[in-house]
């Protein structure tokens, strides 16, 4: 159940908005407001989406964070969440990514799920969303903090409620590597190498995010399915990092290998 008022979802989105344009960091909501839910940080988040989409943004999928034990361990967040991939969010592989469109980006490697048919909870399967499925590639995302990571004053550590109401962290996805049918490969055994300024900083497999990447999607699936909502024939799914997230500044250059699936590249400048 959400416990804040209509007008303070409302005002809280515009401050989110403004802190993306702005590049000003925002304290955390759940000090200003202990008692906010998880259905408080959905409600500001969906109040987000519909300013984007008022400005003429529109949604091309959905990602779903934490949903790996490296992340919950980066984050300190055992809970999974979820939010819009919106189309100002795209970056080609192989381009430069102006730095200046975030505040503090971190590198996050996942699998993308381009799906052929829709997907409806309850009661989604691996099996559901495999059947689904028209492809699989590799993924980039950008995840970045317009409510601080860590208080400024206390260093406590932010709780899922922001991070929730701050688009799941997300702000960035970069496409890439050989797109591949599901049933193609174990994505459980698929993983990447995660290179930054031509060193390793981060491996991992898929198995990484819950078991199956797949499983993070049925997670979703059934996750927004009491809201009548369902995952659309097109839609790009972020299945979550099997990494943890690595920071980034002007002038990195990062690379992620995926052995037989290709590679993602790109540049901050």
């Amino acid at each position: 159940m959400t416990t804040l008022q209509s007008d303070q979802i409302a005002a809280l989105a515009l401050e989110l908005r403004e802190a993306r344009r702005t590049r000003v960091q925002l304290r955390h909501f759940s000090r200003r407001f202990p008692g906010m839910t998880i259905e408080d940080g959905y409600a500001i988040q969906r109040a987000w989406v519909e300013l984007e989409l008022a400005e003429g943004r529109a949604i091309r999928g959905r990602k779903i964070g934490l949903t790996s034990r490296a992340m919950q361990q980066a984050s300190q967040i055992t809970e999974p969440d979820y939010a819009p991939l919106m189309d100002d969010m795209f970056f080609a592989s192989g381009t430069d990514i102006p730095v200046a469109r975030f505040i503090a980006p971190r590198v996050e490697v996942e699998f993308a799920f381009v799906l052929a048919h829709p997907l409806r909870g309850p009661g989604t399967t691996v099996f559901d969303v495999l059947a689904a499925t028209d492809y699989v590639c590799p993924a980039i995302e950008i995840i970045d903090a317009r409510i601080e990571q860590f208080d400024r004053d206390t260093k406590a550590p932010r709780k899922v409620t922001d991070t929730i109401s701050d688009f799941a962290a997300n702000a960035g996805i970069v496409l890439g590597g050989r797109p591949v049918k599901p049933d193609a490969v174990d994505l459980r055994w698929a993983g990447a190498m995660l290179f930054k300024n031509g060193v390793i900083e981060e491996t991992g497999l898929g198995a990484a995010v819950l078991g199956h990447p797949a499983l993070g999607v049925a997670w979703l699936a059934d996750k927004v399915a009491p809201y009548g909502e369902q995952l659309a024939a097109g839609d790009i799914v972020l299945a979550g990092s099997f990494t943890r997230p690595v920071g980034a500044v002007a002038g990195d250059t990062f690379h992620a290998d995926y052995g037989p699936l290709g590679a993602v590249s790109f540049r901050f400048v």
